[in-house]
């Protein structure tokens, strides 16, 4: 009885992470935390375009560390499932953005123009 009780508790230990996983995690995510702020404010690349891709980058590298260390993607028994809601959340999200995007542009466009330079503007374009 109890060599069952204590498979299921590896299982469960092994699929939700533990006390030492969570510390890592948490150590990392601190870490590429502390270096995106010390590269902001020590204006440590001269480009503007340099500091963003490098922003970029440690954001994606948080992704994973977050993905792997706490939400334990790739532990599980059935990741399938996991992969297919992080895809679906990952559309919603492209969804969401790129159509604030689009409301923001299309309301930018619609304050600066009077109505005669938008529809001479169609006009334009037909």
């Amino acid at each position: 009885m109890s060599v069952s009780t204590n498979k299921s508790n590896k299982l469960s230990d092994s699929a939700t992470g533990n006390y030492t996983s969570y510390v890592v995690g948490f150590a990392l995510s601190l870490i590429i935390t502390l270096i995106a702020y010390v590269i902001i404010v020590n204006k440590y690349f001269a480009s503007t375009n340099q500091a963003i891709l490098i922003i970029a980058t440690l954001a994606i590298v948080q992704l994973f560390v977050q993905l792997i260390f706490f939400l334990h993607l790739g532990r599980e028994s059935k990741p399938r499932w996991n992969a297919m809601a992080l895809i679906f959340a990952g559309i919603v999200v492209l969804v969401v953005v790129f159509g604030s995007l689009w409301i923001m542009n299309n309301l930018d466009y619609n304050m600066k123009h009077t109505d005669q330079e938008i529809i001479k503007d169609e006009l334009n374009h037909q």
